[in-house]
């Protein structure tokens, strides 16, 4: 046996158990039964009401279809007017439809009269003229129809917006009255729709000229009942004759918004004799009860059970078909099969995040491929480029130093050595972006850091822009490389200060900060650990939201064509999260932009040893160099500055040919090598020469952090590296001090 079977049989029941009760409490229930035709007196009100809410909504709903019909779309005032009377036929409750033109000038009606008419006067059609999407709604009197009608008028827009025409149709408030009275079955009753201004619109039942369409009820006390707090009401008012009628009101939100009062009266003579009749109609008004009774369970099984039920299906179906925006509209049910319903909603929302999190994985993902094939590319170019670099800046200083005596050749010299340099600084900053620099991070006090700038700060911002500095008490070491991250602070202040070209505050903050396993759960590219922070904020004119996403990519500029390479912040970001930090641009157009550097904290161990410091001039020595360089130009320069500087040099150009003079057993003094080189590597060379030699000194070069001496682009502890390019003073700096030092590298 079914549910609806089941529940018929109860309500069957329940229909007999009522039958007994009514029949032998009918007498004393008389009180009750007067209530209860009171009751239907206002659920008459209600029906009137609603079913006019319902009209005014099935007309937004004709609109919206006519509005797209493409016989309005016309010109030819006798189709469309064709039209709209075929389209009345099929809507008797309306008196007629018709379209007005923008300058309010009838165009055509269903009526197909040819008249006429200027409705420029009409507030709703002023409304129309102004709305998007919503109709307009008031109740006059037709000119058309010389009828009480509701006119509901709805703008026909054209895809740019304008004005097309304005759709109305005028409801017939008379005929709603009638119908409903008579639907009510209620004899005696009287159903009067009110305007606002107590005009009667519509009036059906009652004493006949009672109140007649188009009289006024202005100030008298049915009126001022009317104008009572808004919602369903009942009250008892005197009639012109003396008579007391009972009347109902409903006002739902949708009728008061189309400026009509329905209100139904019944004298109140009529409620005693209601009551009295209904003992003899008693078994057959419960007949119908049971009908209706069998009916509505019919429909509550149907709707709150059958229907509940296959939306369930449907929803597990779509879930099947991973269909994670798959959800089931609210309102839900109570119960039991509301519960199912929301537990399925949050089943398609975890399925829908969790897919969101997938995609969003696989774009870091291809960004990530993205700049490693970057990288590679870089890298590769970057060593090549940097061999080239080395040979053409150190023979432009050596050009440049033996020129002194010839002003015009010396200066293109200076030239070639300054062209070099800055392609030398392209080569870094594009190594930087993608994360493929030599960094050298040391434990260091970044409050320090910022005293060492202040005065080249102020000297390079000028006096137009004021500095505040906030610095920290009980700063954290950071582990950074103190070169990078004065490179880094002074872009980021430049950026500040060109984006202030009239004045503004820079600000300058440090501050400890942790971040904790969830916040990097949240946040991918965060590891949880100790921070220390480095904010440069400005009040300048910030960035467009439009493409803040894109300030870190490379090549990407706000600045005016020719005032910026694109790679400052696309280095800042690199070289950060090389260090193993992160960083946070926040900006507000016209407001300013703030930058959060983020750095690991260093640990609390001392910092490595540092190479003495080195002093000023090329200091050189009579020690003997083993040279391994692949590059036959490179070896060549490094040889002879080599040799200018007093220096013995012994050259190889491969790992091997380098093994195997040390195998001859012919002395040197250190091991100066390339790393990346065919065939044996630098660090290859280094382990077995150290396995004959353990007390060898060596000092590596290289311009591409990609290799086997670097861990993360960081010079491991005891190494000790020469970046390339390098120029003399350079190379002569670091040859000492490796030879000076007491550990072996």
């Amino acid at each position: 046996m079914s549910i609806r079977t089941r529940l018929l049989l109860l309500a069957l029941l329940v229909t007999l158990l009522a039958a007994s009760f009514v029949s032998r409490r009918f007498v004393q229930e008389r009180h009750h039964d007067i209530a209860i035709v009171a009751g239907r007196l206002a659920a008459l009100a209600a029906s009137v009401s609603n079913t006019l809410g319902e009209r005014i909504q099935g007309t937004e709903q004709l609109h919206f279809g006519l509005a797209r019909a493409r016989d309005l779309d016309t010109r030819d005032r006798g189709a469309c007017s064709a039209f709209l009377s075929q389209v009345r036929d099929k809507y008797p409750q309306y008196t007629g439809i018709l379209t007005i033109d923008p300058d309010g000038k009838l165009f055509c009606d269903s009526l197909n009269t040819g008249r006429s008419l200027d409705l420029t006067d009409r507030d709703y059609f002023r409304r129309a003229r102004v709305a998007h999407d919503s109709v307009s709604m008031e109740p006059v009197f037709g000119r058309l129809s010389n009828m009480a009608v509701l006119q509901i008028a709805y703008p026909v827009r054209g895809e740019s917006g304008e004005l097309k025409f304005v759709l109305l149709a005028s409801l017939n408030l008379q005929q709603l009255a009638q119908d409903r009275l008579k639907i009510a079955l209620m004899p005696g009753a009287e159903v009067v729709l009110l305007d606002h201004g107590g005009v009667v619109l519509a009036s059906a039942g009652g004493p006949a000229g009672r109140r007649r369409p188009g009289t006024s009820v202005a100030g008298s006390p049915l009126m001022q009942f009317t104008g009572q707090a808004s919602g369903a009401r009942m009250g008892e008012l005197p009639n012109p004759d003396g008579s007391i009628q009972v009347w109902a009101v409903a006002d739902p939100l949708q009728v008061r918004e189309a400026a009509v009062h329905v209100l139904v009266g019944y004298p109140k003579e009529l409620l005693v004799a209601a009551a009295n009749r209904q003992l003899v109609e008693a078994m057959a008004i419960l007949a119908v009860a049971a009908m209706l009774a069998f009916f509505g369970v019919w429909i509550f099984v149907e709707m709150a059970i059958r229907r509940p039920i296959a939306t369930i299906a449907d929803m597990v179906t779509r879930l099947g078909r991973n269909e994670s925006d798959a959800r089931i509209p609210g309102p839900h049910p109570r119960g039991e099969l509301g519960v199912l319903m929301d537990v399925l909603n949050q089943s398609a929302e975890a399925q829908q995040a969790q897919r969101a999190a997938v995609d969003d994985l696989n774009a870091r993902l291809r960004d990530g491929q993205r700049l490693e094939s970057i990288g590679q590319l870089t890298g590769g170019v970057a060593h090549d480029f940097n061999n080239l670099l080395t040979v053409i800046m150190g023979n432009a200083e050596v050009l440049q130093a033996r020129l002194r005596d010839d002003p015009a050749l010396e200066g293109l010299a200076a030239m070639v050595l300054d062209a070099a340099e800055r392609g030398a600084e392209l080569t870094q900053r594009l190594l930087a972006f993608a994360r493929r620099q030599v960094l050298e991070p040391q434990s260091i006090d970044i409050n320090q850091r910022i005293d060492g700038l202040d005065a080249l700060l102020s000297r390079t911002i000028g006096a137009h822009i004021q500095i505040r500095f906030s610095r920290a008490a009980g700063l954290w070491p950071a582990l950074v490389d103190p070169a990078q991250l004065d490179n880094s602070l002074l872009n980021l202040c430049l950026n500040s200060r060109d984006a202030m070209p009239r004045g503004g505050v820079l600000s300058i903050e440090t501050a400890n900060a942790s971040r904790s396993a969830e916040y990097a759960v949240l946040n991918p590219d965060v590891c949880a650990g100790d921070y220390v922070m480095l904010a440069v904020s400005d009040t300048g004119t910030g960035i467009d939201p439009r493409v803040l996403g894109r300030v870190f990519e490379p090549f990407f500029t706000t600045k005016e064509q020719g005032k910026g390479t694109g790679l400052g912040m696309a280095m800042i970001h690199g070289f950060v999260k090389q260090s193993g930090g992160h960083i946070t641009l926040d900006s507000e157009l016209g407001q300013g932009t703030c930058v959060r550097l983020y750095f690991p904290r260093a640990p609390t161990a001392a910092p490595r040893p540092q190479l003495p410091a080195a002093g000023s001039g090329a200091t050189g020595g009579s020690e003997t160099i083993l040279l391994v360089e692949d590059d036959a130009q490179v070896r060549r320069y490094a040889c002879e500055q080599l040799n200018s500087l007093g220096y013995r040099v012994i050259e190889a150009p491969h790992g091997l040919q380098a093994l195997d003079i040390i195998r001859s057993g012919l002395r040197f003094d250190l091991l100066f090598t390339d790393v990346v080189m065919p065939g044996m590597s630098g660090r290859e060379l280094v382990e077995r020469a150290k396995d004959l030699l353990p007390a060898l000194k060596v000092l590596y070069t290289s311009g591409y952090s990609e290799t086997t001496l670097l861990q993360h682009g960081r010079v491991e502890e005891g190494m000790h590296l020469l970046t390339k390019p390098y120029r003399r003073e350079e190379l002569a700096h670091r040859i000492r001090a490796v030879l000076e030092a007491s550990d072996p590298a």
